[in-house]
């Protein structure tokens, strides 16, 4: 396995999947059904893999430098379709690789060195799918569908929309780093939860699932040409 490649799937099979440091005990005992793992949608196209970092060594998107060209941060995120309206905190990369997950259940997070929503590439927020009390913030995202909106309100008070593309499933083995993380010229959107069976033994589930979005096109005016006289 390449050192792009394990960097992304400790970040997303391990934090994000909840099973990372400091957030394997909120999933010993799963208050929610399984996640079926969804085949939904057209897939963006694929994008370009993450450039190598300068002074790293390595190529990947896990390198804790921040994303050039920046937007505003995200603070809060809304999803009508399932009654999603939250905060979303900052997460960063661990010192073992793991992405940390948002340290309550009732957040999103964003991965903070990544782009940030509405700007050039993708951004990446990520929520638990459940707790021990109850379902957790991402609990509904399964049932999203193509057409969906999402809405990402940034710091500066501004309100970046997407759509939803596609949904995918993907167990730890074969996720899809460039799909995620990949480098692109357009702006992107990627939740992702937990998804898939649960293993009691090692208190983690054992898929994540993916949503796509991009950025919802400005609605087509509705003011009539103005006819032109020579």
């Amino acid at each position: 396995m390449s050192t792009q490649r394990r960097l992304a799937v400790l970040a997303v099979a391990g934090g994000i999947a909840l099973a990372g440091a400091g957030a394997a005990g909120l999933l010993e005992h799963p208050t929610t059904a399984a996640v079926a793992a969804p085949d939904i949608g057209t897939l963006p196209a694929p994008s370009h893999p993450p450039a190598p970092v300068p002074g790293h060594g390595t190529a990947g998107p896990l390198s804790g430098d921040p994303a050039p060209d920046r937007h505003a941060p995200p603070v809060r995120l809304r999803i009508p379709r399932i009654g999603v309206d939250t905060a979303v905190t900052d997460l960063q990369v661990e010192a073992d690789g793991h992405l940390a997950a948002p340290a309550t259940p009732d957040v999103a997070g964003w991965w903070s060195n990544g782009p940030a929503p509405g700007g050039p590439g993708n951004a990446v927020l990520v929520g638990h799918v459940d707790s021990l009390t109850g379902p957790a913030v991402f609990a509904g995202l399964s049932d999203l569908r193509p057409g969906d909106g999402i809405d990402v309100a940034e710091a500066d008070g501004t309100t970046v929309p997407f759509t939803v593309r596609a949904l995918r499933g993907f167990t730890k083995d074969n996720f899809p780093d460039d799909l995620v993380y990949g480098t692109t010229a357009t702006p992107g959107l990627r939740l992702i939860t937990c998804g898939g069976a649960y293993d009691h033994d090692t208190h983690e589930y054992l898929s994540n699932l993916v949503v796509f979005a991009e950025p919802t096109p400005p609605a087509p005016s509705t003011s009539s040409p103005q006819r032109r006289t020579s």
